[in-house]
């Protein structure tokens, strides 16, 4: 097997409309997604491959287009450099780039918070090289055994639909008050919404949390299921004690060391375990305005733009840390189980709620849209066997969706091989 660069095999050329400027026509848009858009005109006809080289979330994905299309400032578009010296099977090369993607994107990709891939480090990329009759043979092999591998990573796709499936199901359950008995001896949710409105009285008089607004009460429209006769329907800012975002102008306090600093990307759709893999830390001054929003523990983050409602919950011992002004701040009630609103927060009812922004503004919700947030508050009782009871239902889910994930990328693996294999040959 020959190693030959990319740059020897093809012409590389930047793709050149930005999507933003995307007008929707009877041409192909090539982008770094994996679905294609329209435009109102082309820059090419023909044959090409549209390598995704500055979309991190898509780095490194290969589209194989042949007819009039224009790509996206975000690919590169490769073409066939010389037929005579180098004829290459392009059906080939698409295979070849994302089979190897990730170790291309390994190789060659540069950056951390926006990662990209340089013209030059890429067409320097060296990738295998055959006579284009073995190109072919190759393909025609390996595309059998991929229609194969294709259907296993379909099923594997729709297992783990499934598992989520049936995670949204038991969280409906106990937002509805059916994943556990209840106890007519546990104390009545509505007594326990008066015991937290008291409170937040004495600590208003003794000047530890500002006076909340009167909030709307809960119409009829606004109630979409029965609860049972123990539980009560509450607006959120009734049970927290804060609600606020962060401020803007913390990049200048980037730093290598120091507190951490909550973003969106650090928040979760379908979980409220942050995600730290990609943490940005900050060293504010002491007199900084971020003291307003210094996390504690069971403080819940919620993204409030963009991908409005995903979630993240403090956990203890996290230690200092912020957030920016795309993140809302719910500080709860000490007499409120922090990890029974977070659920809540994950259950379908929540969702579609965080679905329907206020306003008119798309992909926007304001802090009052928080405290207006419809809650089905259980039995403080109650809410401890929901909690027990979801942990083990959740981590049950969480050993198949692994066991499922495992399996994809053995599926992947496999099949890397297998292509490894027959070019080795």
């Amino acid at each position: 097997m020959n190693l030959t660069p990319i740059k020897t095999l093809f012409h590389v050329e930047k793709g050149s409309l930005q999507s933003s400027k995307c007008t929707p026509g009877s041409f192909n848009f090539i982008t770094a997604a994996a679905e294609w858009k329209t435009h109102n005109d082309y820059s090419h006809t023909g044959e090409a491959l549209v390598f995704a080289a500055a979309a991190s979330g898509s780095l490194g994905r290969t589209h194989y287009v042949n007819g009039d299309f224009i790509a996206s400032d975000l690919c590169f578009i490769l073409t066939p450099k010389d037929e005579k010296q180098h004829p290459v099977d392009l059906k080939f090369y698409h295979l070849i780039f994302n089979t190897l993607r990730t170790e291309i994107v390994r190789n060659t990709k540069s950056g951390t918070s926006k990662e990209a891939i340089g013209k030059t480090v890429f067409g320097n990329y060296q990738i295998p090289y055959f006579q284009v009759s073995r190109q072919v043979s190759i393909r025609e092999q390996f595309m059998s055994l991929q229609a194969d591998s294709l259907k296993l990573e379909n099923e594997l796709t729709h297992q783990l639909s499934l598992v989520q499936q049936l995670r949204q199901a038991f969280l409906r359950e106990a937002m509805q008050g059916k994943l556990v008995p209840q106890d007519p001896n546990d104390e009545p949710a509505s007594v326990l919404l008066e015991r937290i409105k008291a409170e937040k009285e004495q600590l208003v008089k003794e000047k530890k949390i500002k006076k909340q607004k009167p909030l709307p009460s809960i119409s009829e429209d606004e109630i979409p299921f029965e609860i049972p006769e123990s539980w009560v329907w509450c607006r959120l800012g009734e049970i927290v004690n804060l609600i606020t975002s962060g401020s803007r102008g913390w990049a200048k306090y980037y730093s290598k060391e120091g507190a951490k600093f909550l973003r969106m990307g650090n928040l979760s759709k379908d979980s409220y375990n942050l995600r730290l893999d990609n943490i940005q830390l900050v060293n504010p001054p002491d007199n900084s305005e971020g003291k307003r929003t210094q996390l504690k523990e069971n403080d819940i983050l919620v993204s409030i733009t963009g991908e409005v409602g995903n979630l993240g919950l403090i956990p203890k011992d996290f230690g200092r840390s912020y957030i920016n002004q795309h993140t809302g701040l719910i500080r709860l009630n000490k007499n409120i189980l922090p990890l029974f609103v977070a659920n809540c927060f994950l259950s379908p009812f929540l969702k579609e709620q965080f679905n329907k922004p206020q306003r008119g503004l798309k992909n926007s919700f304001r802090l009052t849209d928080l405290e207006y947030l419809t809650i089905p508050l259980a039995p403080i009782s109650e809410q401890k066997r929901i909690i027990a009871s979801l942990r083990e239902i959740m981590s049950f889910c969480d050993k198949v969706e692994s066991c499922v994930k495992k399996s994809k990328k053995q599926n992947n693996m496999l099949l890397q091989r297998i292509l490894m294999e027959c070019l080795n040959k």
